[in-house]
């Protein structure tokens, strides 16, 4: 079997991902400006930037932070980059837009980033992969022993619901209310290797996986595997692929911050002689779900005796229970900004405000959402 090595990370270390959309400020469609962007972006910076990288569309701007210890030094770096690339994009009247997903663009008229990955992954998965207008954030977080790397991943999988129903941004879908708070959640996992992954219970088993993967073509490398939870081998960390595309940098740092902590916590557990929770692979996959159809007012199954409580709520405990997980990381400011969410709704939840206020007219939604972006905080 093909050994599949774990790199050292540090305890608790944190990296963000966030994916951003191209939108033209005077009639908000999307732009495909992503090469023309990166290209002045790196001749400003004096060649390729670390922090600041093309995505699948080029209507897309993916950008990351560095390993930093905390969701509010992570958004620095974030708040950094986004600074950097409106150089470019102001005075090509290009706006910045968060969000899982534009309300009314149609995936027909998007072109595809002249990269091989890229095109690799458009030839094997035609018409789903073609859809993929949609966008994400990733959190990263460090795992200082492989030994620990399955029982969070699994744990993680008992808190699915939660971050993606705080993350929910994604209702609309090429000009259509899908009934969906997130339908970016049920969109992707249409990709082969995407989706849920499999609770394996030891190291081997996932190094089998990846084996048979690569044997039989599904496969060239591990990135090619794009659960919604997986490791990065070659990082040292667990990913969490959990999140719509937030629509502000506050939200960014909340759901990082929750998702970090979370980590944290079951590290701890772990040390403890604890072992971390579990749900049977059935409810993890009505979680998401749940949560993707209902947003912040799923009810999720918490546990193996079928307990069910409505996702606010839940929540709310879990805050209590990781305010000292968070002073311990020095995150506590951070981790509050969970609460914002909660007062102010998820994202799908002010997309749709918007729209009512505007008559059902989706150019609002796109204009909260570029005002969002500008302001960094819900509006």
């Amino acid at each position: 079997m093909t050994p599949l090595p774990f790199a050292d990370s540090e305890r608790s270390t944190l990296g963000v991902e966030w994916e951003l959309g191209f939108v033209d400020a005077d009639s908000g469609d999307l732009r495909q400006v992503g090469d023309t962007v990166l290209a002045a972006v790196s001749d400003a910076y004096g060649g390729e930037h670390p922090f600041i990288h093309p995505e699948l569309l080029l209507n897309t701007v993916e950008i990351v932070s560095g390993v930093r210890r905390t969701a509010g030094e992570a958004a620095g770096d974030l708040e950094r980059s986004i600074a950097a690339i409106r150089e470019v994009t102001d005075p090509l009247r290009v706006e910045l837009m968060g969000g899982g997903a534009h309300p009314s663009a149609q995936w027909t008229q998007q072109k595809v980033t002249d990269k091989q990955r890229y095109a690799t992954l458009i030839e094997r998965t035609q018409w789903w992969g073609r859809q993929m207008l949609i966008y994400g954030v990733h959190v990263h977080v460090g795992i200082e022993s492989r030994d620990k790397v399955l029982p969070i991943w699994r744990a993680m999988l008992t808190m699915f619901g939660h971050i993606q129903s705080l993350s929910a941004s994604s209702p609309y879908w090429a000009g259509h209310d899908t009934g969906y708070a997130s339908n970016r959640a049920l969109m992707f996992q249409q990709l082969p290797t995407a989706g849920l992954g499999w609770q394996f219970e030891e190291w081997s088993q996932l190094e089998r996986y990846v084996e048979d993967m690569v044997h039989t073509g599904v496969i060239e490398q591990f990135n090619e595997v794009r659960w919604d939870i997986r490791p990065s081998p070659g990082l040292g960390t667990l990913e969490m692929r959990i999140a719509d595309g937030a629509a502000n940098l506050l939200e960014v740092r909340a759901i990082s911050a929750f998702t970090h902590c979370l980590v944290e916590h079951f590290s701890s557990m772990i040390d403890a002689g604890q072992a971390p929770p579990t749900l049977p692979a059935w409810f993890v996959q009505e979680n998401k779900w749940r949560s993707a159809r209902y947003g912040m007012d799923a009810i999720l199954i918490l546990d193996r005796e079928r307990d069910e409580r409505l996702v606010t709520e839940s929540v709310e405990e879990w805050l209590g229970v990781l305010a000292p997980v968070a002073e311990r990381l020095g995150c506590t400011e951070d981790l509050e900004l969970v609460r914002v969410i909660l007062r102010r709704g998820a994202s799908y939840q002010r997309q749709r405000a918007a729209a009512r206020q505007a008559g059902g007219d989706l150019g609002a939604v796109v204009d909260s959402l570029v005002a969002e972006m500008r302001a960094g905080k819900p509006l």
